[in-house]
C-alpha cells in the first residue's frame, strides 16, 4: 500500500478554504481591513487588541460554518433559536449593564457578548426551518406561531431595552412572513399605519415633542431620540449634543476629507462614542465623501 502523499503547503491552504466562495471572502477581507483602519484611528490601543481577538474568532466561525451542509446547518436552526432565547433569559437574570441598559453576558478573560447580535441570524434561520417543514401546508394557525417564534425574543430584547435591535429583529422576522405567503390584506394595514405615523410625526412634532407631554408605550429616553431625530437643535448641549456633533464632522470631511488621524472633531475628543455608535462620522472627516 502506498503512503499517503503529503501536501504542499499550497495545496493545503487551498483545500482549507475551498469551502469559502473566494469573491465574498475577498470582499468580507477589504471591508474588515478598511473598518480596522477607521477604528484604528477612532479607538485606543486597548480596543484594537479587543478588535483583533474578535476578527480572528469571527474569521475562525466563519470558516466552521462554511464547512457545514445546507441542510444540516438549516437542521440545527431551532437548536440556534432555543439557545439565543435562554441566553437572552440569562441576560435578565445576571447580565451586565452598562450605560443603564442590561444587554451583555461575561464570559471571561475580560470579554462579553451580546445575545441579541446572535439573534439576528437565529431569528430568520428558525423561521425558515418552520415555513419549509410547513411548505405545503401554511395556513393562519402557521403565522399565528410564527408570529409568537418572533414575538419572544423581540419581547426579551425591549425589555433590556434595545428598541433598535428588537425593530431590527422583527424586522428580519417578518421579512420570512411576508416571503412564506402572509395575504397582504394583513400587510396593507400595517403599511398603511407605518405610512400615516411618519406623515403625523413630520407635521406635528414640535408638538408631541414638548415638555410634559410623554407618549404610551414607549420609555422617556426613548421618546427623547425619536425628538432628537427629529430637531436635535432643541437641545443642542444636551440630548442633541451627539448628533450635531456627528453632523459637523461629516461636513467637515468634504469631498475628500482631512485625512489619516487628522479628523479635529474625532482626534479632540468631540465626537462621542466614535468607535462604535459614530464610526461612520470618523470615516465621512477622515477619508471624507468618497471615502464614505
Amino acid at each position: 500500500m502506498a503512503p499517503p502523499r503529503r501536501l504542499r503547503p499550497s495545496q493545503l491552504l487551498a483545500a482549507l478554504i475551498r469551502p469559502l466562495d473566494p469573491v465574498l471572502l475577498m470582499i468580507v477581507g477589504c471591508l474588515m481591513l478598511y473598518s480596522t483602519i477607521i477604528i484604528w484611528s477612532a479607538a485606543p490601543g486597548r480596543l484594537m487588541q479587543h478588535l483583533t481577538v474578535n476578527i480572528t474568532i469571527s474569521l475562525l466561525s466563519m470558516w466552521i460554518v462554511a464547512l457545514i451542509p445546507l441542510r444540516r446547518l438549516l437542521s440545527f436552526s431551532p437548536l440556534f433559536y432555543i439557545a439565543g432565547v435562554a441566553l437572552l433569559i440569562a441576560v435578565h437574570l445576571f447580565g451586565s449593564v452598562s450605560k443603564g441598559a442590561q444587554r451583555w453576558l461575561e464570559i471571561g478573560f475580560s470579554q462579553r457578548i451580546q445575545p441579541s447580535e446572535l439573534m439576528k441570524i437565529a431569528m430568520p434561520m428558525a423561521l425558515a426551518w418552520f415555513f419549509q417543514k410547513r411548505e405545503h401546508n401554511i395556513n393562519w394557525w402557521g403565522f399565528l406561531v410564527a408570529f409568537l417564534l418572533l414575538s419572544v425574543p423581540v419581547y426579551l430584547i425591549a425589555k433590556q431595552p434595545d428598541l433598535g435591535t428588537a425593530i431590527l429583529i422583527s424586522t428580519s422576522g417578518l421579512y420570512v412572513i411576508f416571503f412564506a405567503g402572509l395575504p397582504w390584506k394583513l400587510i396593507l394595514p400595517v403599511l398603511i399605519a407605518g405610512f400615516a405615523a411618519v406623515i403625523a410625526f413630520s407635521i406635528y412634532g414640535d408638538q408631541i415633542c414638548q415638555e410634559g407631554i410623554r407618549w404610551p408605550v414607549l420609555k422617556p429616553y426613548q421618546q427623547d431620540r425619536v425628538c432628537t431625530m427629529l430637531d436635535p437643535t432643541r437641545d443642542r448641549k444636551g440630548k442633541g449634543f451627539h448628533i450635531i456633533q456627528s453632523t459637523i464632522a461629516i461636513g467637515s470631511g468634504g469631498i475628500s476629507g482631512k485625512g489619516w488621524k487628522h479628523g479635529t472633531q474625532t482626534q479632540l475628543d468631540f465626537l462621542p462614542e466614535r468607535h462604535t455608535d459614530f464610526a461612520f462620522s470618523v470615516l465621512a472627516e477622515e477619508f471624507g465623501f468618497f471615502g464614505g
